[in-house]
């Protein structure tokens, strides 16, 4: 290891026989300790042309359009071990929409759009069975992986049994999983949030939990401080979704305008958020 590391020092011309005497070498504890500095300082000399970055993982991005999946998406970009292949996300084909969230896909596309990410979408019926969704994602896992992927993150922060789902599906096809926000502070993650500047409102609010005045809000310091002391600030269990329409992963801020009012399943409240193009389809 001395004599490899003597012959990069050499490269880049340091005097490594100065250092310490010939008897003291490799026994010498600050002698080691100046190899190791040293040859970390020739690794990024610029006579040596050696490969200073990275390799970054490949990593699918399961994408909500809120703000969990914001954040988590924000965390993992700062973190050069990583590099985000695609935004996955499932419309109901019926309706053209994502889930529980109800919002219209063209907007998730904008999103994408702003961010400069490419979107997959995996569309199902409102009765799509749980194994038919098995094995179309299975399907298009298998595509991402054989295009390198390695991972698939997601954005959850403390449901165990979801995780430990999303977990074992993956592990049968050989990939793993990021939760960048796992076991955070749901407080503390919605005041980070705000505080780097992102924007989002609330789409879906559940009857069960919140009153439909929290509908359509901007999600900021005054909506958390009306929330129920036993909501979720970050809504994990389901009491509310949001959609994020600015912040620093995106380029340029969304615009649309807030439209009619349904009651879905006799128990959501979903705010309609019309885009420029405005086309009539219902939630």
């Amino acid at each position: 290891m001395v004599d490899t590391q003597q012959r990069l020092l050499s490269l880049a011309g340091v005097p490594v026989t100065e250092a310490v005497s010939e008897t003291d070498r490799g026994k010498n504890l600050l002698y080691q300790i100046y190899l190791f500095f040293s040859t970390v300082l020739v690794l990024y000399h610029p006579m040596t042309k050696m490969p200073t970055t990275i390799m970054a993982e490949k990593v699918l991005f399961t994408w909500s359009g809120g703000k969990d999946s914001a954040l988590a998406l924000y965390e993992l970009q700062k973190d050069p071990c990583f590099e985000i292949s695609a935004l996955l996300t499932t419309v109901t084909k019926d309706c053209d929409r994502l889930g529980m969230h109800g919002v219209r896909s063209i907007l998730i596309e904008q999103q994408a759009e702003s961010m400069d990410l490419p979107l997959q979408k995996i569309y199902i019926a409102t009765d799509c069975s749980n194994d038919f969704y098995e094995r179309t994602m299975k399907q298009l896992l298998e595509h991402y992986q054989s295009e390198g992927v390695a991972a698939v993150a997601f954005g959850d922060i403390f449901l165990k049994d979801v995780r430990e789902y999303r977990e074992q599906n993956l592990r049968q096809l050989g990939l793993k999983s990021i939760f960048p926000l796992w076991g955070r502070s749901t407080a503390d993650l919605a005041d980070l949030f705000i505080k780097l500047g992102f924007n989002a409102i609330t789409t879906c609010v559940d009857s069960h939990f919140l009153d439909k005045k929290f509908l359509g809000r901007d999600f900021d310091a005054d909506f958390l401080d009306e929330l129920p002391p036993k909501v979720d600030p970050c809504g994990e269990n389901g009491e509310f979704h949001t959609f994020v329409f600015n912040g620093p992963s995106f380029r340029r801020r969304l615009t649309f305008k807030r439209g009619e009012i349904f009651f879905r399943d006799n128990r959501f409240h979903i705010c309609d958020l019309l885009p420029h193009q405005n086309p009539t389809v219902r939630p």
